[in-house]
């Protein structure tokens, strides 16, 4: 009885930020599996690793959650990220250790080394995630709280802030991933520069308008509670 009077009284989670929590853990799954292909940013030349249209999500997500919740509840949610950052990675693990049937090895050995060689991603690059993942991200919320100062500043001010943020935060992972996962193997330069191009122009073209939308969004959810 006492159990379920003390429950009652606690405040309900938003309905904003248990939506956005689901989507944050899809996304951080995603980015580390649709990083193995690297696409071309039209009309340049650019050759950036796909994973960063998944990871700019993550940065709208804690945005979003710090500008409505506070810095306090955006830090949670990185952390919170490596629960299914570590779980996915767990079963990846589980699932390329079991032995394939003898039915996909004689009729899809195709299919089979291609989902391997995706999946059976090297030590180096599931090490270089993680570190990127947390630093750029608790940077990302930390530039963004910092730039609002005490007000809660209009569209404008947002749209700036999650620019600069972004941009800022989304160059030092690029910088993290890149020299953890490939540094030595080959030269970085190019790759390097590029990505960082990609990352800074997309957070200036992009972010503003998604962290718009997903603030408005978020009071709208709210407001059915």
């Amino acid at each position: 009885m006492t159990d379920t009077a003390a429950s009652s009284t606690d405040p309900p989670i938003p309905r904003a930020f248990f939506i956005y929590a689901i989507l944050y853990g899809g996304m951080t799954v995603l980015a580390g599996v649709v990083a193995f292909k690297q696409v071309q940013l039209w009309p340049s030349q650019l050759a950036v690793e796909a994973g960063i249209f998944p990871f700019l999500m993550l940065v709208v997500i804690t945005s979003t959650i710090a500008q409505l919740y506070g810095q306090k509840m955006a830090n949670k949610m990185v952390w919170i990220g490596f629960i299914p950052l570590a779980v996915s990675a767990a079963l990846i693990f589980l699932v390329l250790s079991l032995p394939p049937s003898l039915e996909m090895i004689e009729y899809r050995g195709e299919d089979l080394a291609a989902f391997e060689r995706v999946l059976g991603q090297t030590p180096r690059i599931l090490m270089a995630g993680p570190a990127a993942y947390i630093t750029s991200l608790l940077l990302n919320v930390w530039i963004f709280s910092k730039l609002r100062g005490n007000g809660e500043g209009g569209a404008i001010s947002l749209m700036v802030r999650g620019a600069i943020a972004s941009a800022l935060s989304q160059a030092i992972d690029s910088v993290i991933f890149i020299t953890l996962a490939f540094y030595g193997e080959f030269d970085i330069t190019d790759l390097m520069i590029g990505q960082v191009i990609a990352n800074v122009t997309l957070s200036f073209v992009l972010v503003p308008f998604l962290i718009t939308g997903g603030v408005a969004l978020a009071k709208w959810l709210d407001s059915k509670d």
